[in-house]
């Protein structure tokens, strides 16, 4: 990913998270919004991690981060009109590769708990299920923690 992809990374980020059905109406409020939005639009600019984005016809339709612990997957967006279509599951598939590949021997990832279908599919499982307060979003979510063992 370049800088100059910053800005449709954090679009594709922002409209799969305004198309997810997993999010309750309360959370849809206009403060909220525009705080997302905010976050989405400086991630790629100050994330301390690796950023990955996938491309179909040259255009930006999915993006993973890693930041924080190695074995941690922090992000994964598909754009809403790719979504079904695999390039999820591929990149999610490309970092376990990548962490395998270092010797690392399992895959992290939290989620919101309505949004778990693929990590499921791509061999995740949940490990930890509650409520933790979202710092991009300002409120409470329920969530998961879901690890995959590799290699």
């Amino acid at each position: 990913m370049t800088s100059a992809d910053h800005e449709t990374v954090g679009a594709v980020g922002f409209a799969a998270w305004a198309a997810a059905d997993a999010f309750d109406d309360s959370y849809r409020d206009l403060d909220v919004i525009a705080k997302v939005r905010h976050e989405f639009t400086v991630f790629p600019l100050e994330t301390k991690g690796e950023i990955f984005a996938a491309e179909f016809d040259a255009e930006i339709v999915d993006w993973g981060a890693r930041e924080g612990e190695p074995n941690y997957v922090s992000d994964l967006w598909v754009h809403p009109d790719h979504q079904g279509k695999g390039v999820g599951g591929a990149l999610l598939l490309h970092l376990c590769e990548l962490m395998t590949a270092e010797g690392l021997t399992t895959a992290r990832i939290d989620t919101h708990a309505g949004t778990i279908r693929l990590y499921k599919r791509c061999g995740f499982t949940i490990i930890w299920h509650g409520i933790e307060f979202s710092r991009s979003m300002g409120v409470p979510l329920e969530k998961v923690h879901m690890e995959k063992q590799l290699g």
